[in-house]
């Protein structure tokens, strides 16, 4: 199918226009493409020669657009650092519309720099490169994780200035979802007291994303019941693949469970359970071991929300799920990475002590469940060596080895299946960060190499060892700046 073809069903914007604003792109100077994802391409049923086609680039760089498309700024408001703000919104973003694929599925496309909006406050209205190239690699490389995520289809540059901290150049970013529904746009109408529109949104939300629920003889309960086992889910990924989000505000959380609004993120390097990603993050709010914290505070002010909707003590009862889920979600996806068949009483012991260690050592913690993956049990003991807590070590790989032991199986299917899920290759913060300078350069080969790479994260590629290594001690802890 060509780009032009796609069959666009603009459900969000039949709510009506207390829930947006109708904007048109700003387009972008001089644009070109940086790079696209073929396997978005496929996702929404487009010919692959498309990302050849100049159409696209006119496209994303919104000095075309598709003829039935509504582009529309959403508007909404959320907690920001535990601070309520009264009113956000898309203000560098425009939601195009929805496309239904072959499987009738449907997909928002939003495009992220599209100029000013009525909701960009202090702000230009624009994305930057750098910020546009972060997004599309974080969430491409998620997605080849299984990690639940947006996508995003292609980034496109340009010779527009834009000043953040220094004067930067202008980019654009097609963002592929299920939905843009945040817990802010249930926020915004909860504290404006509209709860006919508060109702409006969640019988939309429920026609449209929870099917099932709507069934059900309460059905803004059921809602909310479906929402807490998605956050409960995505927070167990991320934990579990040592993933940063960096600012967890109520407005960057998505209804429907996916990894959304791609800032000031990381992928751990050394195991630092308190590491902070976001430079502007000065009190640790959203440092990594606080996630699941933060996402249960997250759901109790969606919780909030809802109660023009839903008794508040069933909400409570319903919210007090979250964390038995996460647990039983995380301890699985563990068992997972470490090779554990079925289930056994001591594995919860196991994986905390296996986490200790890490900490203790400050062990890369990717490469540390690659090493697992990879020796036979009649070796583990030698990788004792990569942790500085030698005994402890010891100790720990003794009691793996007697785990291991205790579950039937060939070796040799347990590495394979271990290496399925624990990447060799990482989207680390030094290498988003070289090929960023490379494409600010206009040099967009390392940036394609490296989403090529990150494609395929678990199996090793001819010729990318430089991708797979221990990063260098100037490139680990990085802050990053939510400006973009």
């Amino acid at each position: 199918m060509r780009w032009a073809e796609l069959p666009f069903d603009n459900h969000f914007a039949r709510l009506g226009e207390a829930f947006y604003t109708r904007v048109e792109p700003t387009p972008l100077r001089e644009p070109q493409l940086a790079v696209v994802s073929p396997s978005v391409l496929e996702l929404l049923g487009l010919d692959a020669d498309t990302a050849n086609d100049p159409a696209l680039v006119s496209v994303c760089a919104g000095a075309q657009r598709w003829a039935d498309s509504d582009p529309l700024a959403m508007i909404y408001s959320g907690h920001q650092f535990g601070g309520y703000n009264p009113q956000l919104g898309d203000g560098r973003g425009l939601l195009l519309g929805q496309v239904r694929d072959a499987h009738g599925s449907s997909w928002d496309l939003h495009l992220k720099g599209a100029g000013l909006t009525p909701y960009s406050r202090m702000g230009d209205g624009r994305a930057v490169l750098r910020s546009s190239i972060r997004e599309f690699l974080a969430s491409e490389y998620l997605a080849a994780l299984g990690i639940p995520t947006t996508r995003a289809l292609c980034v496109i540059s340009s010779n527009s200035p834009v000043q953040r901290e220094q004067l930067e150049r202008g980019a654009s970013l097609l963002r592929v979802a299920p939905c843009h529904l945040r817990f802010g746009h249930f926020e915004l109408f909860y504290y404006r007291q509209q709860f006919d529109l508060l109702k409006q949104l969640a019988d939309y939300a429920l026609e449209h994303y929870f099917p099932s629920a709507q069934q059900q003889a309460q059905p803004y309960a059921a809602l909310y019941t479906e929402v807490v086992q998605r956050t409960a889910n995505l927070l167990a990924y991320w934990q579990a693949y040592g993933f940063c989000h960096g600012v967890m505000n109520t407005d960057n959380m998505a209804l429907t469970g996916q990894t959304f609004d791609f800032g000031p993120y990381a992928f751990l390097d050394d195991y630092e359970p308190g590491y902070i990603c976001n430079a502007s993050d000065d009190y640790g709010r959203y440092a990594f071991n606080r996630q699941v914290d933060i996402a249960a505070w997250n759901l109790a002010a969606f919780a909030q929300a809802l109660t023009p909707l839903v008794d508040g003590e069933q909400l409570r009862s319903l919210h007090a799920q979250f964390l038995p889920q996460y647990q039983n979600a995380f301890l699985a996806l563990m068992r997972q990475r470490l090779g554990l068949s079925g289930a056994q009483a001591g594995d919860d012991e196991l994986i905390r002590d296996w986490l200790s260690l890490l900490a203790r050592s400050q062990a890369d913690f990717h490469l540390s469940h690659r090493r697992l993956s990879s020796t036979p049990q009649a070796e583990l003991v030698t990788l004792a060596e990569h942790f500085t807590d030698l005994t402890g070590a010891r100790q720990w790989l003794s009691a793996y080895q007697q785990r291991l032991q205790q579950q039937t199986g060939d070796d040799n299917q347990r590495m394979a299946a271990m290496q399925a899920v624990n990447p060799l290759y990482v989207l680390r913060n030094h290498l988003a960060q070289k090929v960023i300078r490379a494409a600010e350069n206009n040099d967009f080969a390392p940036l394609r190499r490296l989403h090529r790479v990150l494609s395929q994260p678990f199996s090793a590629q001819p010729g990318c060892d430089d991708l797979s290594s221990v990063p260098p001690e100037d490139g680990k802890r990085l802050c990053i700046s939510c400006s973009s």
